[in-house]
């Protein structure tokens, strides 16, 4: 800008902010630079009188000051210019700007809207006032197709995948001042892949390996594996003991010309003993391996290094462009590479934000990222500016241009001035990394470093830094606080540490594979929903909280941080508790809730010409190598089937299809069970209950063995009045009319001590004696069973128990073993594939015993292989069956689609087979239930057939 003199502060400011209304964002500019005319002399004059050496009389206070002090205290009466003419224009401009001036453009490239990284960009700019416009890529945003792209935003956010879209489409010596990028372009291209990961800035000088302490072949993806030294070695004046290790490091440079850079203070350290990366701040690990003394020097080694690599790569740059953007900013990850010494090599440089060291199960990379990119945000956009109490009167006092040794800075240089100064005063998780003010240039030194000419702005910004370690210095000395962001994530870790959980709320709910949340995140929204596809069984969930001094348990008080959840089919829920751990007993502060609904098997409905396929298991889980997977054709016998003798007898799903090749033509809604060679007849109701008249059913076993029952009971009655996830025993004496007699006893009780949990004698004694008087006849029915805990020394026990108690005729139906404990989820037992396989031998063991004892078998385990992602809620991902609610005046919705018809229109059981009257004996308000689940009706069907045949062998 031009160089701007008058005699009269307050005049310029009045005209110029008159002139500002008519020039749109850039009216704080102008203000700005009439500032920087009107207050430059205050160092110029200060330097003058250090050259020229102390002329007041001994007596002069001023004159007993050293020359630091003196120049910072001129250095503050500067900032504390630049302070007043940021609050002036901000009076006189910030309500009568363009709606532009605070819009944001946010290019996601390929990363999903349920991205955390997109989420929390949306939600942190919308804290801070701005418009947020969402595009996939540059040449698809309506605000960057025309014009260069530099028109109607303020900032533009180029996430990892869109970033080549950005340096194609926006012209950058375009841009206005007041717009922000976060891509800094010849940083990008300096540490580019020129080739086996040669940096690209050693091509275009003639620099050598030995110049820089960077290795020459940094760059790019070719050095992702990085190895770290087995044994240490010592050179001369290394601390004992030698530092091994390798730490990633993010920068965060704000300006190229003069450069200016941070550092954050969070790194990722991997070491010989951790070769699994960890989150730690760079100063806490660097003190605990090297002492105080030892570790200040590492990290000034490590600001040295970082600025000498940035300097060198900006030196090179044979653009240099008179027009660039002042306000754009870059975040570079730096991996250091110590060898014993406290100087570490830079080994790899990534032109963006990378935490590839950690570990992706346990979302610390992505919670370290988005902390990193939230800090940023603040650290860079925050309208926040600490206001000193001498603004008015160092205004006056410094209001005119006057002396030979007045200069203007430009616009562009005053801006960068304003931005340092607003970023040294922030509280931030930023340090300054260049300019160090760590190194031999001090304030007296500067003052002398040109014996004529005005002061450079790299002087200007050293000189405001060293104004704040100064006061940092001091104010330590004497145990007061200031606010500069060098103390400030200190003083805010022990604020938390000191005040317990008091921010109750959740930074964000990490999920893999990531759910599309509905609403979207926000930490003051608790209830959430979303929806995946069949084929996502599991996910693994972390919720993390804003304040560390929160703990944050899943489901339960005790629960863990972070789970895998399955997910079964229709709706599960997952609650998330926020607590005070503070206390001798956790708090709940908050409760957050997760719906998360999982579809059906996609299927195509059938309405003219099929095949029929078949499938006996899944190719993602392969119980039985030796046979084949997925979908084959099928070909239907051409002679009568008979009735099948038995409830174990192999068989197969069966489905109609357009083609065999692709699961997503095939109608499932009408796939059914098939046996190999015969079929099992449907009970209709009538005789059913004429079947059960006078019976004793006792179901014994778990959850799965319960879900048989209760869907006997609702086939019985047409409808089941109670229900309850009983862990005990239950009798129900008022089924059929009062004429069937159904209970229940769950086993194992494994939630119990070891020493006071019942064997399986015991409980099934405590069955047979709830339930008698039993008559020994096959009007008494034991079905025993469960998922996976059934074994042939059971059948033999059963056998003991029942000649024991004069019980040997009774039927008993065998419910074999069932897919379920397939998923790797926290807290429950896990089987691999081979564990799989063997179950599938001990099954066919127990279906032996059985048939050797001379008791029926439902074989649950063929039935439940092929279809082992159609389990519904629980856990151990083994149900196949739920029980929902519903008013007796209407029917569930699958009640009508499934359970409605009288008769099978084939030999298979299906979903579409069972047999219901619909017309419910409650009154029309009454609360009932319903127990819905295809692969659980199916085999509970075979079951019923074998308690009702038409002739029994």
């Amino acid at each position: 800008m031009r160089c701007l003199l008058a005699s009269a502060g307050g005049l310029l400011l009045r005209d110029a902010g008159m002139l500002l209304r008519r020039r749109s964002c850039s009216g704080p500019l102008l203000l700005l630079g009439v500032a920087v005319c009107l207050f430059y002399q205050t160092l110029m004059l200060a330097r003058n009188r250090l050259r020229s050496g102390p002329q007041q009389p001994a007596a002069d206070v001023r004159s007993r000051k050293t020359s630091d002090e003196l120049l910072m205290e001129e250095t503050r009466r500067f900032i504390s210019t630049l302070e007043t003419s940021q609050r002036y224009t901000q009076v006189q401009v910030w309500s009568q700007r363009p709606p532009w001036c605070r819009r944001a453009v946010v290019l996601t490239g390929r990363h999903p809207v349920s991205d955390t990284e997109v989420q929390l960009y949306q939600r942190v700019l919308q804290q801070m006032d701005y418009e947020v416009q969402m595009s996939r890529y540059a040449e698809t945003s309506s605000f960057l197709r025309t014009n260069h792209g530099v028109s109607g935003w303020s900032l533009l956010l180029c996430l990892s995948t869109s970033e080549r879209s950005c340096l194609r489409r926006i012209s950058f010596s375009r841009l206005q001042r007041q717009q922000t990028v976060n891509l800094i372009p010849v940083l990008i291209e300096a540490f580019s892949d020129a080739g086996g990961g040669l940096c690209h800035l050693y091509t275009r000088s003639h620099l050598t390996g030995s110049d820089l302490p960077m290795r020459p072949y940094s760059c790019g993806s070719t050095n992702q594996k990085l190895e770290i030294p087995q044994d240490s070695r010592s050179p001369v004046g290394t601390p004992p003991p030698g530092l091994v290790a390798t730490v990633n490091v993010h920068v965060l440079v704000t300006s190229v010309r003069p450069l200016t850079s941070f550092l954050h203070d969070i790194s990722v350290v991997t070491t010989n003993q951790e070769p699994r990366g960890r989150p730690t701040k760079l100063r806490d690990f660097l003190l605990q391996q090297l002492g105080p003394m030892s570790s200040h020097q590492a990290l000034g080694q490590v600001k040295q290094v970082i600025g000498e690599v940035l300097q060198a790569a900006l030196t090179n740059d044979k653009k240099q462009t008179v027009n660039r953007c002042v306000l754009c900013y870059q975040l570079l990850t730096f991996t250091l590479l110590f060898s014993g010494s406290i100087t570490p090599v830079i080994i790899q440089v990534d032109a963006d934000l990378t935490l590839s060291a950690l570990s992706d199960d346990t979302f610390d990379g992505q919670i370290t990222k988005d902390l990193i990119l939230e800090d940023t945000l603040h650290f860079l956009l925050t309208t926040h500016t600490h206001l000193s109490s001498e603004t008015q009167m160092e205004r006056r006092q410094y209001g005119g241009c006057r002396g030979t040794n007045s200069l203007c800075l430009s616009d562009d240089e005053f801006l960068l001035l304003l931005q340092f100064q607003r970023q040294m005063t922030t509280p931030s998780a930023f340090h300054l990394l260049y300019p160090s003010t760590s190194s031999s240039f001090s304030l007296s030194s500067s003052s002398s470093s040109s014996s004529s000419g005005p002061l450079s702005v790299s002087e200007l910004l050293i000189r405001i830094s060293r104004y704040y370690e100064l006061q940092r210095n001091l104010s330590s000395r004497h145990d007061t606080q200031v606010s500069t962001n060098q103390e400030s994530a200190v003083s805010s870790s022990q604020d938390r540490a000191a005040g317990g959980c008091v921010d109750p709320h959740l930074r964000q709910i990490y999920t893999d594979p990531p759910l599309p949340l509905t609403p979207p995140f926000s930490p003051w929204v608790k209830e959430y929903h979303a929806e995946v596809t069949f084929d996502t069984v599991m996910v693994r969930l972390r919720p993390e909280p804003v304040s560390s001094a929160c703990r944050v348990h899943l489901d339960e008080h005790g629960g863990p941080r972070m789970a895998n959840y399955p997910v079964g089919l229709g709706n599960s829920r997952i609650s998330i508790l926020v607590t005070d751990d503070g206390e001798p007993e956790p708090v709940v502060m908050t409760i957050y809730t997760v719906h998360v609904y999982r579809e059906s098997r996609p299927s195509l409905p059938m309405f003219g010409d099929h095949v029929t396929c078949s499938f006996v298991q899944d190719c993602g889980l392969l119980v039985r190598p030796g046979r084949s997977c997925g979908l084959q054709p099928f070909i239907r016998s051409q002679s009568p089937l008979q009735t099948c003798s038995s409830g174990h007898e192999p068989g197969r799903w069966v489905v109609p299809c357009l083609s065999c090749s692709d699961n997503r033509t095939c109608d499932w809604r009408e796939v059914a069970w098939q046996p190999d060679g015969c079929y099992h007849p449907l009970v209709d109701r009538p005789l059913l209950q004429d079947c059960m008249t006078d019976k004793k059913v006792l179901f014994f076993g778990d959850s799965t063995n319960r879900g048989m029952m209760y869907f006997l009971m609702e086939r019985v009655n047409s409808s089941l009045e109670d229900w309850g996830k009983a862990h005990d025993t239950l009798v129900y004496r008022n089924l059929n009319g009062g004429r069937t007699l159904v209970s229940y006893s769950y086993y194992p009780q494994f939630w119990l001590e070891k020493k006071r949990r019942p064997t399986f004698r015991q409980a099934l004694l405590t069955l047979l004696n709830r339930s008698r008087p039993l008559v020994n006849s096959e009007l008494t029915v034991l079905v025993v069973g469960g998922v996976q805990w059934l074994n042939t020394n059971h059948l033999r026990t059963v056998r003991e128990v029942l000649d024991r108690e004069s019980l040997s005729n009774i039927l008993v139906v065998v419910k074999s073993l069932g897919m379920g404990f397939h998923l790797p989820v926290d807290g429950i037992r896990s089987l691999s594939l081979r564990e799989i396989q063997y179950l599938d031998k001990e099954n066919d063991n127990i279906i032996a015993t059985a048939k050797y004892h001379g008791y029926e078998v439902i074989d649950t385990f063929g039935i439940t292989m092929g279809r082992y992602k159609e389990f519904l809620q629980g856990r151990c991902a083994c149900h196949f069956h739920e029980v929902e609610k519903f008013w007796a005046s209407r029917t569930p919705d699958d009640t009508m689609s499934t359970t409605n018809r009288t008769r099978s229109t084939r030999a298979g059981l299906s979903s579409q087979s069972a047999v219901q009257d619909m017309d419910q004996e409650a009154g029309p308000d009454a609360l009932t239930y319903h127990v819905r689940g295809p692969v659980n009706q199916v085999y509970s069907e075979i079951l019923l057939s074998r308690l009702c045949p038409r002739t029994r062998k």
